[in-house]
């Protein structure tokens, strides 16, 4: 029986900003990129959210919620050192500590003898830790297996935590709203809420085969997942699965001359972190990404081992073509050969996030 928990702090970014000028406390602030520049936002704060502002809004939609909102540009350099200390902090009690990004993390403290082997108790310390080492806050979820730690980390937010007992494992998952499953986004929860699932509990009248027929591959991690079984182990080693670089434009690109003079300049920015990899392996697909005016977007790719920027012209204009018009966002990357722990490579038909 594992215990993991999944650490996440709080509106990250923000709460970097308001330990460093504590003047921001209390007033609705975002990091993110300029309105002007089409920027998005990266994260922010409680108080901005009660205006309805979320990660990932655009700026310009952000500021005509909230007219009052502080806009930050990013200081990855103070984020990094924030998450150097926190990863530290994790590792004083576990070496099984998988990052998922800055912010958050799984850890395994299965077996450990660190506050009499409660998980509970650990997660306790660990926040109480960040919060004095850092200056900033983080919640916690405590579970048996990855998925429940990281919904539950989601519970009491911010600044808390929340336990689900193994006992209460089945009971708990059975009463989620499917959309709290990973990987099931908008539309995935649409349709099955449009065949009468709302909960995991309605998803498990659905066998393997009608899953499978329905999802493909994803439907088999459905069937587990509504069930809260999860037996993913907490990876100390992230593996890379894709590598790519975008930008938003401030102005559109008119049409497709525009969007080929400006690859050659995506694809050095590519190659720029391709050689920064430490070891990277070697390259499966190869694809390029289209955002129109209208933000309707798209993405074309192929399977290729050494791509080049006429492999990349050529999707372009395949993307390109399938709606026409100005463009707002361009991007170009690969996706890696996947390959499995006991050193075989998986079958090509094995999805993956894209631009990940």
């Amino acid at each position: 029986m594992r215990k993991i928990i999944h650490c996440d702090c709080d509106c990250f970014y923000a709460a970097v900003e308001m330990r460093d000028d504590p003047a921001l406390r209390g007033k609705p602030l975002a990091v993110g990129g300029q309105a002007e520049a089409r920027g998005v936002i990266a994260t922010c704060n409680y108080e901005a959210r009660a205006f309805g502002v979320r990660s990932a809004m655009s700026t310009a939609r952000a500021l005509r919620q909230c007219p009052q909102l502080i806009l930050l540009p990013p200081d990855f350099r103070r984020y990094c050192e924030a998450s150097r200390q926190i990863l530290a902090i994790y590792r004083d009690y576990t070496q099984l500590v998988e990052p998922l990004s800055l912010d958050e993390a799984y850890l395994d403290v299965s077996g450990i003898d660190r506050c009499q082997g409660s998980a509970t108790r650990m997660a306790e310390e660990i926040r109480a830790r960040i919060r004095t080492e850092v200056g900033i806050t983080a919640s916690a979820g405590i579970a048996p297996n990855k998925f429940l730690a990281k919904v539950a980390s989601d519970w009491n937010k911010p600044d808390g935590q929340f336990v689900i007992r193994p006992q209460d494992a089945d009971a708990f998952a059975a009463a989620l709203p499917v959309g709290k499953i990973f990987g099931v986004g908008k539309v995935t929860a649409a349709r099955l809420q449009k065949r009468g699932v709302q909960t995991c509990g309605d998803l498990r009248a659905w066998d393997m085969a009608r899953l499978v027929g329905e999802f493909g591959r994803f439907g088999a991690t459905l069937y587990q997942l509504c069930r809260g079984i999860d037996m993913r182990p907490v990876k100390p080693d992230h593996i890379r699965k894709s590598l790519s670089v975008e930008h938003t434009y401030a102005h559109d690109l008119p049409g497709l001359d525009a969007c080929h003079a400006r690859l050659p300049l995506l694809i050095a920015e590519f190659r720029r972190r391709f050689a920064n990899l430490s070891a990277p392996r070697p390259v499966h697909n190869v694809m390029v990404k289209v955002k129109f005016a209208d933000f309707t977007q798209t993405t074309a790719e192929c399977v290729c081992t050494s791509p080049n920027e006429a492999i990349w012209g050529a999707l372009l204009d395949e993307a390109h073509a399938r709606r026409g018009g100005a463009v707002r966002l361009l991007g170009v990357g690969v996706r890696f050969v996947d390959v499995e722990e006991g050193g075989e490579e998986e079958g090509t038909d094995k999805q993956f996030g894209l631009f990940d």
